[in-house]
């Protein structure tokens, strides 16, 4: 498990070389929501009310944060979404 989480903080920081902060973090939050919940699949576990409004708290903080970004917006730098070209 720590082995892993190194890795993901290692891999993290490279992708922010070359992608901003923001999307950076929206797909490894993204990714870390999608990974539990295959992961309550896989072990035939129950989501409790909790974690549904947890998971539902970070998607949305994920999703207003860019919402925000954009329409600053900010730069990219050499990082053009799809969506934005």
């Amino acid at each position: 498990m720590a082995f892993c989480f190194a890795a993901s903080l290692y891999f993290l920081s490279h992708a922010l070389k070359v992608i901003p902060l923001g999307i950076a973090y929206a797909i490894w939050a993204g990714l870390g929501i999608v990974l539990t919940a295959l992961s309550f699949a896989v072990y035939k576990m129950a989501l409790d009310a909790w974690a549904v409004f947890s998971i539902a708290l970070i998607v949305t903080g994920v999703v207003i944060m860019n919402i925000y970004r954009l329409q600053a917006g900010t730069d990219f730098g050499s990082f053009r979404p799809a969506l934005l070209k």
